[in-house]
């Protein structure tokens, strides 16, 4: 298996996992320092969340995405940048009998704020959430017509989506938002495994994904918690990208806590014990077609 394979971080995420482990970062200085050592172990790209660093939950405040774009960039040029564009999508319903208002920890708002900080700092990705989930009992809400307002907008800030989807179905809106012209091909999808009521994190899963992405996609894969690694390995062998990172898993083996360096490390040699190899910046940018995008 002679090929490249890309490494993505997801560095901090948006959930409740700052109190679960001292190793995910918090401040924006914490998230770049992060990052960075990804990147040292590598990472070619970086999948960036802000937190609050007063509560240490998921935060949409532009101004702790422009620190945190601003440190790594002080220090970093090669890195390839991969901004979220999930946050502001959680409804959380108030009881049967009265589901509207929304309830408490609600974070919904439009397409706008959503990408502010990506139409402001322009990242070379962006994450683009392709469809609705139930996430426990929380509702991440998405429309055709919001996600076709977001996909054009990235597309004339020259950003390019990176396709996240949950199931089946977000891959055929997907597809239906390429033919309508509102995402370039060849696009770039992360199939995202393990998420409760979501696709399952096993092989028949990510196979049946894989197999319904348009053709000459580019992809990508992730499965969450101890199914982390197995999920990666299932991913270069089909084909595909990998994604790690202290969003979807926080150990390292059971009972050790883990590092997001440390976990790139363990990508890294199960990628290269199969017999292919870790992309650089510069060749990730190439089989993205980063460089034409959008020109």
């Amino acid at each position: 298996m002679s090929r490249d394979v890309i490494i993505t971080c997801a560095v901090t995420g948006g959930g409740d996992t700052a109190s679960r482990s001292v190793h995910v970062p918090v401040t924006p200085e914490e998230i770049a320092r992060s990052a960075l050592a990804a990147f040292e172990a590598g990472a070619a790209i970086v999948h960036l969340h802000v937190r609050d660093p007063k509560t240490g939950l998921g935060s949409r405040d532009i101004d702790l995405y422009r620190e945190l774009v601003s440190h790594i960039r002080a220090r970093n040029g090669d890195v390839i940048l991969n901004l979220t564009g999930g946050m502001g999508g959680e409804i959380l319903f108030g009881p049967q009998d009265a589901p509207l208002p929304p309830g408490e920890g609600t974070d919904f708002v439009g397409p706008a704020e959503r990408m502010a900080h990506i139409l402001e700092l322009r990242p070379e990705l962006a994450s683009l959430d392709t469809g609705s989930l139930n996430f426990d009992e929380a509702l991440y809400a998405t429309t055709p017509s919001w996600l076709r307002a977001m996909a054009s907008a990235y597309r004339d800030a020259r950003v390019m989506p990176e396709l996240e989807v949950f199931e089946l179905g977000h891959i055929e809106l997907a597809k239906q938002l390429i033919a309508e012209g509102h995402i370039a091909q060849p696009a770039l999808f992360q199939l995202c495994l393990g998420i409760r009521f979501g696709a399952p994190a096993t092989p028949e899963a990510m196979i049946a994904m894989r197999n319904a992405l348009p053709a000459g996609a580019n992809w990508a894969a992730f499965g969450l918690g101890v199914q982390q690694m197995p999920m990666a390995a299932q991913a270069v062998l089909l084909g595909g990208h990998v994604r790690v990172g202290l969003e979807d898993n926080l150990y390292l083996e059971r009972g050790v806590l883990a590092t997001n360096e440390q976990l790139v490390a363990k990508a890294r040699t199960l990628i290269e014990g199969l017999g292919a190899r870790v992309a650089s910046p510069e060749r990730a940018r190439e089989i993205l077609r980063l460089p034409d995008f959008g020109r």
